[in-house]
């Protein structure tokens, strides 16, 4: 699974690479984060039609992380799916409909997966990696998104819709396997536009999912990345001394 990860760049840099034409307003609000954890709001690069217009522009949007399928009772149901397996995708209910229409892309600077202890270890604490591209380039995590709507909540009240994301994972390249056997699913920069693309069907999005992901590089991190209230660059500093 991916359960954590890194998106710390600035909001501008991000809208241009990713040629976006919008920028909510409430993306500004969003502080950059070394810790995402679920349920947080995280960033998102869709393609939607323009309220006033009706053109379909590039943004960037807040979801919230965990996605909310639009049947849901309540919101609660999201914190079990923060991922979406991509061997599935096309069978289970909760993302089947936005893997046709609702795709994401969410930019990361990186993520973190945590390694067992090896069998017979002294320590049975488990450690925390970051795995990012060794270029320093921004990954463009494949996700889906989905639209609720709280029942509690009148008409015009601006809190009844909730946007939600996952974030799609495969079974980890050989190099990364003997950290964790998932990994995210990072498009590359040339298959960004069909992804995005809502006239893309699903054989054409899955397509798209079966390409080589970028290299990744494994960096030992503290521990400190564990608990959600640590955030800062020393999340992703190389841990000098492991077992100390």
């Amino acid at each position: 699974m991916c359960g954590r990860y890194a998106s710390f760049r600035e909001d501008q840099a991000l809208a241009d690479e990713f040629a976006i034409a919008t920028v909510a307003d409430d993306v500004r609000l969003l502080p950059p984060s070394w810790n995402v954890a679920p349920t947080d709001g995280v960033r998102m690069v869709v393609e939607r039609a323009d309220k006033e217009t009706g053109e379909i522009t590039r943004q960037l949007r807040v979801a919230r992380w965990g996605l909310v399928p639009s049947w849901a009772k309540d919101p609660s149901v999201g914190n079990r799916m923060i991922n979406a397996r991509v061997e599935t995708l096309a069978e289970k209910p909760a993302f089947k409909r936005p893997f046709g229409t609702r795709r994401a892309l969410l930019p990361a600077d990186g993520y973190f997966e945590w390694q067992k202890p090896a069998e017979g270890a002294t320590t049975k604490r488990k450690q925390p990696y970051y795995l990012h591209p060794g270029d320093g380039s921004t990954v463009a995590l494949a996700g889906l998104y989905e639209f609720w709507k709280d029942p509690t909540k009148a008409d015009g009240d601006p809190e009844r819709w909730l946007v939600s994301a996952t974030i799609i994972t495969r079974p980890a390249l050989p190099d990364l396997a003997h950290i964790h056997d998932r990994q995210p699913l990072m498009l590359r920069r040339e298959d960004w536009d069909a992804w995005l693309d809502p006239a893309v069907g699903l054989d054409g999005a899955r397509e798209l999912l079966e390409a080589t992901p970028p290299e990744i590089v494994a960096t030992p991190v503290s521990t400190q990345v564990n608990a959600v209230a640590n955030n800062g660059p020393q999340l992703v500093e190389p841990e000098v001394d492991p077992e100390g």
